[in-house]
């Protein structure tokens, strides 16, 4: 996928969106050591269980996590591959400006080098 492509992606967008809060994101570490209900997820937060539910549905759209069914027990567990899209498209970033720097630094050490008869 080209940065353009992911660039113009609603996804990108709705992950974004979903990281920008820290609710969320602390959501995602705790989900990062495994599966959660609802009310487990919500045990070290001051809000009400709606407010909970409210945050995994954001994250659940921006395709972070999911939500399964066994029997009475609804878990909620990190999407395999959810922050990919972020992910390549820091990578590309990252890349770009690496390559930049690089060019700047080059530049800036050019200027600083005394040039020959001076």
């Amino acid at each position: 996928m080209q940065i353009r492509d992911i660039l113009r992606s609603e996804q990108l967008d709705r992950t974004f969106a979903a990281l920008a809060n820290p609710t969320r994101r602390a959501i995602i570490e705790r989900l990062a050591e495994n599966a959660a209900t609802v009310n487990q997820l919500a045990e070290p937060f001051d809000m009400t269980l709606p407010a909970i539910t409210h945050h995994i549905k954001i994250l659940e759209r921006a395709g972070l996590v999911e939500r399964s069914r066994s029997a009475q027990y609804r878990p909620v567990a990190l999407q395999p591959g959810g922050l990919t899209i972020a992910s390549r498209w820091t990578d590309e970033c990252r890349q770009t400006w690496e390559v930049r720097f690089s060019r700047m630094d080059k530049a800036i050490n050019e200027i600083k080098e005394p040039k020959d008869g001076e």
